[in-house]
């Protein structure tokens, strides 16, 4: 394991946060005006897309591989479900206050991003601590080769919450392949524009180097929003 894969996987993870933050707050700002209806929508969507991908990425990648090489795998593999779970819940409700379902149609947007702001950081911090915890294994996985991995799942995962199918093992995977496909059906349909994820790079000088320049953001670099591109 190189200082260099240690901070392809921290940055990617980062990276990809900051870029979530970034569509969190633009959707909460918009304000859509009787000319401009759909305007929420636009602004909306791209995080949701992304958000419910990277989600389901996480689990498809991160989570096994803590199962696997951490103390209390299997523990934290299940906590980590379980925050993904309480975050995919806060999002469906976006979904359905955004396309009009009678159930949450009388909740107002502030409760709702309330909600979403609340469960997006709790799963954060636990993403990067299980990031941080399996850099810090001996023997552990080759960090650069989960980053890229992490990357690619990104897109062929499901596109929009799924709270209640299963996360984890081979009953995760196989909800997961059912989901992208009707997720992918309906994004054609619909003409969705999904953007594209983070893609992992060495962003920065590994930790070592930076401590011997004492300059903790040495050649940082902002992260990359994506293009945006048409699921199919």
């Amino acid at each position: 394991m190189t200082e260099n894969s240690v901070d392809i996987l921290a940055d990617s993870i980062t990276q990809t946060h900051d870029v979530l933050a970034e569509r969190l707050a633009r959707a909460i700002a918009c304000r859509p005006t009787r000319e401009r209806p759909r305007d929420r929508l636009a602004a909306t969507d791209p995080f949701l897309a992304s958000c419910s991908r990277h989600v389901s990425a996480a689990n498809a990648v991160l989570a096994p591989t803590a199962r696997r090489h951490l103390a209390h795998g299997s523990r934290r593999a299940q906590e980590f479900a379980h925050e993904s779970r309480r975050l995919e819940v806060a999002l469906a409700q976006v979904k359905g206050k955004l396309y009009g379902s009678t159930f949450v149609v009388r909740r107002p947007w502030s409760s709702i991003w309330e909600e979403v702001e609340d469960a997006l950081g709790q799963f954060r911090a636990l993403e990067e601590q299980l990031a941080d915890d399996l850099v810090a294994t001996e023997a552990g996985p080759d960090t650069d080769a989960l980053a890229e991995r992490l990357y690619r799942a990104e897109q062929r995962v499901p596109t929009r919450p799924h709270p209640y199918l299963p996360h984890l093992g081979l009953r995760g995977r196989m909800a997961r392949r059912i989901a992208v496909r009707v997720d992918r059906f309906w994004d054609t349909a619909e003409g969705r524009m999904v953007p594209e994820p983070v893609r992992p790079h060495r962003s920065r000088d590994g930790r070592m180097t930076q401590f011997l320049l004492a300059d903790p953001h040495a050649t940082a670099s902002p992260a990359s929003t994506g293009k945006q591109t048409t699921t199919d």
